[in-house]
């Protein structure tokens, strides 16, 4: 991958000096790379990535927790079908289904009919989960989703009936993705980014990790650690910090370099 870094506002006061790391896929590369690295798709035409904190979940550690398994029995009578993309419709109805969640749950208009439009015509979509209840025949959500082979499942945007709120239905979603490509022997199910409180929910299952900057890491008490100094408006780089090098063992810039995923070579 080539790399490219833009810049941000610096604090020249504190030396620091902020830069949004950017990948673009050489030959031969596939997106199951890019993922493994640590970057996410910030173009849906696969083109261009971003180094994040995200979680994923490595699958051959997965198995249903009592609070998975809890979630799943909520959500008994709603089936999930794997669809391609080029097999699902994209009817009016749907889109208004869609749009409508979107402005209840991001903002009105934040995701305009023209922006759900190009998702779901773009490559980052290869398949969607389409959840139905058995019991009435209605559709009541769907998970857009990058698959590629066994190497990859990226869990990317769901949308679904909101007055399904009592059953979960939002984790059963999830849940249920993570359980079906742990059932397909998929490596890793990726599922966004994790920069507040909130986002803690992604780590509930078992083989949960998180890029830290410089490798994946499956200690989430140090994914916690890192949160908590966010909201304490930290004046220092994270592996500046000697409370945190101290606390999760990277005690030395040396010992960093050695875990790092990062190399790079002469051309």
């Amino acid at each position: 991958m080539k790399l490219l870094f833009s810049e941000h506002k610096s604090n020249y006061g504190r030396y620091q000096f902020p830069y949004a790391v950017w990948a673009v896929p050489e030959p031969g590369e596939t997106p199951a790379d890019l993922f493994n690295a640590g970057f996410l798709p910030s173009s849906r035409n696969l083109d261009r990535f971003y180094l994040c904190r995200q979680i994923r979940v490595h699958l051959a550690a997965f198995k249903p927790s009592s609070e998975n398994r809890r979630i799943l029995r909520k959500g008994a009578g709603i089936q999930a079908r794997l669809v391609p993309r080029a097999e699902f419709d994209y009817t009016p109805e749907r889109r208004q289904f869609y749009k409508t969640y979107a402005d209840i749950k991001f903002g009105k208009d934040v995701m305009t009919c023209e922006r759900l439009d190009s998702l779901f015509s773009s490559p980052v979509i290869s398949h969607l989960l389409v959840f139905t209840d058995t019991e009435n025949g209605a559709e009541v959500g769907v998970s857009t989703l990058f698959l590629e082979g066994r190497e990859l499942a990226y869990y990317y945007y769901a949308f679904y009936d909101l007055n399904y709120y009592t059953r979960n239905l939002g984790m059963f979603m999830m849940t249920s993705a993570a359980a079906l490509f742990s059932e397909r022997r998929c490596r890793r199910l990726y599922l966004g980014t994790c920069y507040s409180q909130n986002a803690l929910y992604k780590t509930q299952f078992a083989g949960a990790q998180f890029f830290n900057g410089f490798r994946w890491s499956d200690d989430l008490a140090e994914l916690k650690f890192i949160l908590r100094r966010d909201d304490g408006e930290p004046t220092e780089h994270l592996l500046e910090a000697a409370d945190y090098r101290r606390q999760f063992h990277h005690d030395s810039l040396d010992s960093m370099v050695e875990k790092t995923v990062f190399q790079i070579k002469p051309a």
